[in-house]
């Protein structure tokens, strides 16, 4: 497997530059791995990301090896702006062309006791869930991009419907919502931004299977959405070349209705019926 080395490496010539760069942040594991998976099998090189060193998902990996799909691990903190400033080079530099697709995975969520959450809590989520996709667009923007070149931010269908806990989270999603419309014109014709809006999708062991069955039950659709459709979402966003600007929902109609309390404790508590 390879690995980001610490100092410069030669630029990967084949089979990798015959093939689209795709940087998918937070890409190790859960969604962020289905979705570099679904683009290596769709005919990208990957770049995969993570905050700190460590093993991918066996599963990516297998799914990568078996679609030849060649890839490099990277590790960035993108809390931190030097961090985030270096990555787009790196992968650049590595794989010895631009990169073709950025996908904005990687998500700050900290669970919040306070009903108003403070500014410590405000700028950790704001640093990774906002301000990075911007400066990561604005740089593989600065590239001289290809043809074709495209940013999918991952946002939260909870952006037009927002609960009354979670704060620090939602707004930041809000924000990197707006800032998917203000990129899509201002790094216009090179560029295209979108973003994708996921409902709950792989449901952590916080909640039984009986109580996602019942969150199910309590979207219009009468379903979660499953990891393939929110990756099948991003692929679509990257080949569609007259889109920008637009956020593509996949949250089993979610957004449609209002949910007072986050997911995790209408689970719980049997509200929301």
């Amino acid at each position: 497997m390879d690995r980001d080395p610490a100092g410069p490496s030669p630029p990967v010539t084949s089979p990798a530059a015959a093939r689209p760069l795709a940087l998918v942040t937070g890409s190790y594991r859960r969604l962020g791995a289905h979705i570099a998976a679904r683009l290596g099998e769709a005919g990208y090189a990957l770049a995969l990301h993570a905050s700190s060193e460590g093993e991918p998902d066996a599963d990516l990996l297998a799914r990568l090896e078996a679609a030849g799909a060649p890839y490099q691990c990277f590790a960035a903190e993108l809390s931190d702006p030097e961090a985030v400033a270096g990555l787009v080079p790196r992968v650049a530099a590595h794989f010895g062309q631009p990169v073709t697709l950025l996908v904005n995975n990687a998500s700050c969520f900290r669970a919040e006791d306070a009903a108003v959450p403070g500014m410590d809590a405000l700028v950790r989520h704001f640093a990774v869930n906002a301000a990075a996709p911007f400066a990561l667009a604005a740089a593989v923007a600065a590239q001289a991009p290809a043809e074709g070149t495209c940013v999918i931010n991952m946002l939260d269908e909870r952006i037009v419907q927002p609960p009354a806990d979670q704060l620090a989270y939602t707004i930041s999603k809000q924000a990197l919502a707006e800032v998917t419309r203000t990129l899509a014109y201002a790094l216009k014709p090179g560029v295209r931004v979108n973003g994708v809006a996921p409902g709950l999708t792989m449901p952590t062991a916080d909640y039984t299977p009986e109580q996602v069955a019942r969150l199910a039950g309590l979207m219009p659709l009468a379903r979660l959405p499953e990891p393939d459709d929110i990756a099948d979402a991003v692929l679509f966003l990257a080949g569609a070349r007259a889109t920008t600007g637009q956020v593509l929902f996949v949250d089993g109609g979610a957004n449609l209705r209002r949910f007072e309390r986050d997911f995790v404790h209408l689970a719980r508590d049997g509200e929301g019926d």
